[in-house]
């Protein structure tokens, strides 16, 4: 086992501890699958990553992005803390922007301010949700069929289903059955009322060893989210989404369609632990 530098990295939030953990192991080199996913296990975090050499020569680094029991193609908050924590170790980019490669491919992150954005990964599947979905995910969250405004496949790596209730408070007030939504990620959302701080209210449930979970801030799910939502006219082209409040956290995800019409998921991170792990 060797010395391994590590970092654990707070994301969406410049305040430690009200965003979203993940753990960064900044150098992944020789590690098994079965080592990365045993110890993304032990950390008891939603997600852990491993740092590798590019495969590709156009990226500046390569990813590996493990969660309880299961590796995944593509994660938003693992994409910006990671980013973070090889900015903090040194690394430096070649081009402008910052070019991650992992499951999906090429993922550019660029920098702003106090904060880093991913370019929304293509959506791997869109459009409607089927009814047979809908009733059973109603079914889940406790609610009538009726207060799902809107919906969507919302999947860019894990696969989201998404829909829209009638207001942030109902959102805030889910208690949602495990057993009835057995296999499902769901993604929620809502609008806030006009002239609060931020436009929409999110919440993600997703299962780990077969336990339904709740993800305190989820970046894959707001780049999906937002995709939707601006391709459906349900959203402006530039908000800031609130996400963990039912957790206890204060995580803010910013979202902007840039003139090409690109979709930029952003939000601040802060380095909470920084070290080495032996691996």
């Amino acid at each position: 086992m060797t010395p391994r530098a590590f970092q654990q990295v707070d994301v969406f939030t410049d305040t430690p501890y009200l965003g979203n953990p993940l753990a960064v192991v900044l150098d992944g080199t020789g590690l098994s699958t079965e080592a990365m996913q045993r110890f993304t296990d032990w950390t008891n975090l939603s997600e852990c990553t491993f740092v590798l050499p590019p495969a590709n020569a156009d990226a500046d680094y390569r990813v590996r992005i493990f969660c309880p029991g299961r590796e995944l193609p593509f994660a938003g908050h693992p994409t910006l803390g990671t980013c973070h924590a090889w900015l903090q170790a040194g690394g430096q980019p070649r081009g402008e922007h910052v070019v991650q490669e992992c499951g999906v491919g090429l993922v550019r992150i660029k920098r702003d301010d106090a904060r880093l954005a991913f370019a929304a990964p293509p959506l791997r599947r869109s459009g409607p949700l089927d009814e047979a979905d809908l009733a059973l995910i109603a079914r889940g969250l406790g609610i009538p069929r009726e207060d799902i405004l809107a919906h969507a496949w919302c999947e860019n790596g894990p696969p989201w289903r998404g829909v829209m209730l009638r207001s942030a408070t109902q959102l805030l007030a889910l208690k949602p059955n495990a057993t009835v939504l057995a296999g499902l990620d769901i993604g929620v959302v809502a609008p806030k009322p006009a002239g609060a701080d931020t436009a929409f209210e999110v919440r993600a449930f997703f299962h780990t060893h077969e336990t339904l979970s709740e993800d305190p801030v989820t970046g894959s799910l707001n780049a999906a989210v937002a995709q939707w939502l601006i391709g459906a006219g349900l959203a402006p082209d530039r908000y800031v989404a609130a996400q963990g409040t039912a957790m206890g956290r204060a995580g803010r995800v910013h979202i902007e369609r840039d003139a090409d019409g690109t979709i930029w998921v952003g939000g601040a991170s802060v380095t909470c632990i920084s070290g080495q792990v032996v691996l």
